[in-house]
């Protein structure tokens, strides 16, 4: 995506050239004359994050709009849906417009503000596939006392659970880094102590507690289709055990494919061009959520064709049965 050369100019500066923007050791500015891959990066962003604004709205539309959709699941769904469509209206342009190579070399109020929103939303969006993944627990291995478990109320719960601690590590994360100058080594100390804890918080702890609730989920479900064979066909039984395993694979592939890169490489010493590639890698995780867990529900299917033929507008079909 980027393409980085360094020359120096006749005062001596260091210039950095960019086929988006002009960097030099004083000033940060989008070029005039931008290049053919420029123009066709910023264009691949632009619609990709359309396409994140659009799919999590559609999302956020269908289970505000049809009473039926009033369950405690989808109003984890909901809220991961708003997080991620947060993503796709503020991060996603802040990014375009600064992103981490520019922030490198000129640390700006408006990149402290990306920074902030990037870590607040991501963060916040990886907490709700954490949370429904403990929903699904309860739904597949504990399907009697699913309902008494994760009510509307313990459904809001996890969900103010997920932005207070999202938002406690943007501020823990961005705080060290608005230090002044003035503490170099005790700022240096503060802000890798951060970006570590960040992400233990941000990731590796969700990630552990996925694997193991989807490990879980993934044996019962084995065992549940095994249990079935005395009463359906072992075609019928091996096609149930194949749907979980595709399934939890999307999901957990997904997710890892999108992240795992970007927190393997800030403790390494990378190129900032490297590291913002990951990271675009990782903020269209926002992008994919809505087809993961939205898209491969019948109901969405019918909630999006409601919503796109525009029968909601013209008449109350907030009770209609979807499914």
């Amino acid at each position: 995506i980027q393409f980085q050369v360094f020359m120096e100019n006749r005062t001596g500066v260091t210039v950095l050239l960019h086929p988006c923007y002009e960097i030099n050791q004083f000033s940060y500015k989008l070029t005039t004359t931008p290049s053919v891959a420029c123009i066709m990066v910023y264009a691949f962003l632009t619609l990709l994050s359309l396409v994140t604004v659009c799919g999590n709205l559609l999302v956020v539309i269908s289970i505000v709009y049809f009473k039926q959709l009033h369950t405690p699941t989808n109003t984890l769904i909901l809220s991961l849906a708003v997080a991620d469509l947060l993503v796709g209206i503020l991060v996603f342009p802040l990014s375009m417009a600064f992103s981490l190579s520019s922030c490198t070399y000129n640390e700006s109020l408006f990149c402290k503000v990306r920074d902030s929103f990037d870590i607040l939303f991501s963060t916040c969006s990886i907490m709700h596939l954490c949370c429904i993944s403990v929903d699904r627990y309860y739904a597949v291995c504990q399907p009697l006392t699913y309902r008494s478990k994760i009510s509307r109320h313990v459904a809001a719960i996890m969900i103010a659970v997920s932005w207070g601690v999202s938002a406690l590590v943007s501020i823990g994360v961005t705080i060290p880094r608005m230090s002044h100058d003035g503490c170099v080594d005790l700022c240096f100390l503060d802000v890798i102590t951060a970006n570590i804890i960040g992400s233990i918080l941000s990731f590796y702890f969700p990630v552990v507690i996925m694997l193991c609730i989807y490990l879980k989920i993934f044996l019962v479900a084995q065992r549940q289709a095994r249990s079935i064979q005395s009463i359906k066909s072992g075609a019928t039984a091996s096609k149930m055990e194949r749907k979980a395993t595709k399934t939890l694979a999307i999901v957990l592939g997904v997710f890892l494919f999108c992240w795992s890169p970007f927190f393997l490489c800030i403790f390494f010493s990378i190129p900032v061009s490297v590291i913002e590639t990951v990271n675009w890698l990782a903020l269209s995780n926002s992008t994919l959520n809505p087809f993961i867990y939205a898209f491969f529900y019948t109901w969405f299917r019918s909630a999006f064709k409601m919503i796109a033929s525009g029968k909601i507008f013209f008449g109350d079909y907030c009770n209609f049965k979807l499914h």
